[in-house]
């Protein structure tokens, strides 16, 4: 590793230790030529292979920014999100894989958008999944329902009723 004081080619690592939830490995070093000492942090480098051929480095902010339309409107945090996208990120890493085809983003964000808000789950499904029909939405409806009817039958907002509406 270059020394970023006086730019000589090598250094010597006086200590390595796993950080970040083991997702990176920070190392202590230090240069043979100036004696200074530095701080590194290696992580393993994703690549999305995209369909059209182009690669580009794994971004979780671009992650994010994906599942922020599909959230428009609805009680989803900044934070939620920030969650979201390092659980997306977790599992990608879990896979030991550093190239990853785009379809397999798409589909780790299925799940822990499930789970955070089965309405924008259902808006970001529509699109990655090419629902065509009504009949896919009524098919994916019914599958939320049957894995989680106390989330997906009622909101929790009452709705207005005739009797609620003002007399004047």
């Amino acid at each position: 590793m270059r020394c970023p004081f006086c730019q000589h080619d090598d250094s010597r690592v006086l200590d390595s230790r796993v950080c970040e939830d083991g997702t990176a490995i920070r190392r202590r070093r230090q240069c043979p030529v100036c004696e200074r000492r530095f701080t590194t942090v290696e992580r393993m480098q994703m690549t999305v292979h995209k369909r059209n051929g182009i690669e580009e480095p794994f971004s979780r902010d671009k992650v994010i920014r994906g599942v922020r339309n599909a959230c428009k409107g609805r009680p989803v945090t900044d934070a939620d999100l920030a969650l979201l996208g390092q659980r997306v990120e977790d599992g990608l890493r879990a896979r030991g894989v550093a190239e990853i085809p785009s379809d397999e983003i798409g589909l780790a964000i299925l799940s822990p958008l499930r789970e955070l808000d089965p309405i924008a789950y259902l808006r970001f499904a529509s699109v990655y999944l090419n629902y065509d029909t009504i009949e896919d939405f009524a098919t994916e409806i019914d599958r939320l329902r049957d894995e989680s009817p106390e989330k997906t039958r009622s909101s929790g907002r009452k709705r207005p009723s005739k009797q609620d509406e003002p007399l004047f």
